[in-house]
């Protein structure tokens, strides 16, 4: 008789409504209910967002059914849910929130009818990208928010607006925070921005060239820290010989400035007595050229 009064199992649209619905009620002062009752809600929301993780990603039983993530995913930017879910991450338990990060990150690749329905959401919610790069001045957000982040750029529009934001200039502030994960996370981050949307990335460099690449040099290639100044090289590199920036390239390597700047970075990395193995086998297959470009160089100048 028990399997008379089963309950129905609820289909993908029922729990983004009701994960909407109980992400409204966590967004209320928690004045306004019993801390009993409230507990109960937010447990309950938590598992919500677990059961929408296993639709999107399948659990050790199943893989993801397409219907089952279509439906889903159209429901959730139909519904506005991603906004509420966003601010109420600081909300969610440490589990909830890791859960809340990777369905946010897999809907921005979920295709319905061959469209990525998450970037007409995000073009049409962009201040939310503000909210995301702030998140990288908290401590406990930091690594949610900036995983949800480099997932939302993935879409070239919503790169371009973070880029031609003022937040761009943030990002030199955060690769040196004290905190290391936070610091490689935002980095990681400001590769991806620099890298991904070539065409985009050109016409921001090509129109920023002056004052980004001043602040590149002073607060990253001249850091004292030596793993940022190793990740600028190295990003430098990346940018400057992608072929979109050959004009960029030629202006930046024409500065006699930026020479200085490179050739002091040398000199640090071949002094260091505890050179990292890539260091040192990049300083030895190149040791003739290296020998060659220093036996030219005038001493006075």
């Amino acid at each position: 008789m028990k399997g008379l009064f089963k309950s129905k199992p609820k289909t993908p649209v029922d729990l983004v409504r009701q994960t909407r619905d109980l992400l409204i009620y966590a967004d209320r002062s928690p004045s306004d209910t019993r801390e009993s009752k409230r507990e109960e809600k937010m447990l309950e929301l938590s598992k919500l967002i677990r059961e929408l993780k296993s639709i999107l990603y399948g659990n050790s039983e199943s893989e993801p059914v397409s219907e089952a993530c279509a439906q889903l995913t159209q429901e959730f930017f139909r519904e506005n849910t991603l906004r509420p879910l966003i601010i109420c991450l600081p909300k969610l338990n440490l589990e909830a929130r890791k859960d809340a990060t990777q369905v946010v990150a897999n809907l921005q690749r979920q295709q319905v009818q061959s469209r990525l329905i998450a970037c007409d959401y995000l073009e049409a919610n962009i201040d939310l990208m503000d909210i995301l790069v702030s998140g990288y001045e908290n401590t406990d957000m930091a690594l949610h928010y900036g995983a949800m982040l480099r997932e939302c750029i993935r879409h070239q529009s919503v790169a371009r607006y973070v880029l031609e934001s003022a937040h761009v200039k943030k990002f030199f502030d955060f690769i040196q925070l004290p905190n290391f994960d936070i610091a490689a996370d935002a980095a990681a981050t400001f590769k991806e921005l620099l890298t991904r949307h070539k065409s985009t990335v050109a016409e921001f460099l090509s129109k920023n060239y002056d004052w980004f690449f001043a602040e590149y040099n002073s607060k990253l290639l001249e850091s004292t820290n030596y793993i940022t100044r190793r990740q600028a090289v190295k990003l430098l590199g990346d940018m400057l010989l992608d072929r979109s920036n050959s004009a960029v390239m030629t202006r930046y390597v024409s500065s006699r400035e930026n020479l200085r700047i490179l050739m002091n970075l040398l000199r640090l990395f071949a002094a260091n007595q505890n050179k990292p193995p890539d260091i040192i086998s990049i300083l030895v297959a190149n040791r003739s050229k290296l020998l060659r470009l220093f036996a030219d160089f005038k001493t006075e100048k």
